[in-house]
């Protein structure tokens, strides 16, 4: 489980490609203080286990679905990459649930500039739009954002100076393709309402409305 908060940029430093497989070295070095054969550390918002490490990159393997359902596979050796180890649970939870298993990608349309802000649009394929919610949380690229923007056929994020320059959104360009991760907690609640409608349960629609979760 992690929050979205990148802690460092890493580079790429290795690709092996094997058939439909990958093996991905990443040098880095915050990431890598109490690392652990078996540890998770997300890239770019993906899930990866720790394969591998020296004192100055980690190597991970990336199965065929992986390569399938992220931007991954459009790496190349000096791309730099956003990394957060998985959080602890007595630490502080600054941004929000993400489990690092990735929905869908989705394409940069556009780019622009207000004031400091730096606003993205990315369009994503309509069978996700309904996880989207005004002020609402995503990551992308294992980011933690707030979406500003909810349309038929995308979505807008807004960086903050700080966000532009400790992760790699600040340097995208129209284009790129990015890694997606829903809000969890609307997932459940869809997944949980849809039981509802086919068996007995005091879940229902009506309720959540009263409590405040939609």
């Amino acid at each position: 489980m992690f929050t979205g908060i990148v802690e460092e940029i890493g580079i790429i430093s290795g690709i092996h490609h094997e058939q439909d497989a990958m093996k991905l070295t990443v040098e880095c070095e915050k990431v890598l203080e109490d690392v652990k054969v078996g540890d998770s550390i997300a890239v770019n918002g993906v899930c990866l286990t720790v394969a591998s490490y020296e004192t100055n990159s980690f190597t991970a393997d990336l199965m065929p679905e992986t390569l399938k359902s992220t931007a991954l596979h459009t790496l190349y050796v000096g791309n730099r990459v956003n990394l957060e180890r998985a959080m602890l649970a007595n630490s502080r939870f600054g941004g929000h649930i993400v489990s690092g298993h990735i929905d869908a990608t989705g394409k940069i349309n556009r780019i622009n500039h207000r004031g400091n802000a730096l606003y993205l649009e990315i369009g994503i394929a309509e069978q996700w739009q309904r996880y989207f919610i005004l002020k609402g949380s995503v990551a992308v690229d294992g980011t933690s954002l707030t979406v500003f923007g909810v349309h038929e056929d995308h979505f807008v994020i807004s960086l903050i100076p700080t966000t532009q320059m400790d992760s790699i959104l600040g340097s995208k360009q129209v284009g790129d393709l990015v890694n997606i991760e829903c809000d969890m907690l609307a997932k459940y609640t869809e997944k949980l309402l849809r039981y509802e409608n086919t068996t007995t349960t005091n879940l229902t629609a009506e309720m959540l409305t009263r409590n405040g979760f939609l």
